[in-house]
């Protein structure tokens, strides 16, 4: 183990993968991370990093480097996301295998740097594997897993860690030597790449007699995808001697449990923080962390979730005028059961969720359904 930030050791992690194109346009909160990796090609450690003039120019150099059959990195957050838009949606339906770190951050306007999801969850349609960390050891161990994942499947991967609460944290951290990773991870030798020996071409142009067979078919390897990011996270975890269970979903304190809340991320420490206390009050409380938010892993969360008394989701991303979207998600996934079902939207342009604020919460979910923010910003009321 050493001490070192979260961003320094998920940089650590990228450089011990072997990516041959890293390119990225720095942008808080993910800055960090471009600048190590950008100071690790400098040290000799990297193949290439492509110092881009935007965002966008960013991920299209590592579409183009996958393309021609080379394992590749860049990360990015908020406004910066967003810029990608165009080419987040191209790589999807190239079937390309990147692989991104997100670090979460608000979307202005209002112009604000600190962390919600408002940026990732506003690509979940895109066709992008996205993978939602806990924790700095979590983000740091998902990278060479999110490789893994995107070469085996040829679908790009998103890595998602909390701007500033993970990716600015000092901790001790354990990061996956290149030696460990080299027995999980085999070289990318891609079947289809770009070759002037045998000139072909991808994602260019389909007529609307056979654009739909492409969507379909992504479509389908996505809700596939579940088995192969479950197989893989276990195999991983036993290599390294920490366990995440299938990679799919956490369940914490779920078995008994009367009322559970539903949530991503960094926020589900302090869920479990509140758990743990309700819980040595007699009160029979749980968490669902959801790790893998697309594919959305339907049959999981209703196996979890059938029986409960309450069910609650804390959302850090919202749909104007709509209800949020993993809210959405979860009525979908419990169709046909009669589970009261709330959401509490609230964390946005990173005010903080606060273990009084989760508890207060699982008291709200004794009530009837609630749909509600989360407003107060220094106590634990409403």
């Amino acid at each position: 183990m050493k001490t070192i930030e979260g961003s320094k050791a998920v940089c650590d992690a990228v450089v011990n993968c072997e990516p041959e194109v890293v390119a990225c346009y720095p942008i808080t909160p993910s800055t960090h991370i471009a600048e190590d990796l950008n100071k690790a090609y400098m040290d000799g450690k990297l193949k290439t990093y492509v110092a881009v003039e935007s965002e966008f120019a960013a991920i299209s150099t590592i579409v183009g480097g996958s393309a021609a059959g080379s394992r590749v990195f860049s990360t990015t957050s908020s406004q910066g996301l967003a810029l990608m838009h165009e080419i987040i949606f191209a790589s999807a339906g190239m079937r390309v295998p990147l692989v991104m770190v997100v670090a979460n951050r608000s979307l202005s306007a209002p112009l604000n740097i600190w962390n919600d999801h408002q940026d990732s969850i506003s690509e979940r349609d895109a066709g992008w594997v996205q993978l939602y960390c806990e924790t700095n050891q979590e983000a740091t161990d998902t990278i060479p897993l999110a490789f893994r994942i995107a070469e085996e499947l040829m679908i790009p991967v998103m890595v998602c860690m909390d701007g500033f609460y993970l990716t600015h944290a000092v901790e001790q951290l354990t990061v996956p030597e290149k030696e460990i990773i080299q027995k999980f991870l085999p070289p990318f030798n891609p079947e289809i790449k770009l070759d002037p020996k045998n000139p072909m071409t991808m994602g260019v142009y389909a007529k609307p007699d056979n654009y739909q067979e492409f969507r379909n078919s992504l479509d389908s390897d996505m809700f596939k995808a579940i088995e192969t990011i479950e197989k893989r996270s276990k195999e991983w975890g036993k290599l390294i001697s920490r366990e995440y269970g299938n990679g799919i979903i956490e369940e914490y304190q779920t078995d008994d449990a009367e009322r559970v809340l539903i949530a991503l991320s960094s926020v589900c420490g302090n869920i479990k923080e509140a758990v743990d206390e309700l819980r040595r009050k007699g009160e029979k409380v749980g968490l669902l962390r959801i790790k893998c938010f697309r594919p959305f892993p339907y049959k999981e969360i209703k196996k979890v979730l059938q029986g409960k008394k309450h069910v609650g989701v804390i959302e850090k991303a919202m749909s104007a005028g709509a209800y949020p979207p993993m809210y959405v998600d979860i009525v979908s996934a419990m169709y046909g059961e009669t589970i009261p079902i709330s959401y509490f939207i609230g964390g946005l342009g990173g005010r903080d969720i606060t273990v009084e604020h989760c508890k207060e919460l699982f008291e709200k979910l004794k009530e009837k359904p609630v749909k509600k923010w989360i407003l107060e910003n220094s106590n634990s009321k409403e």
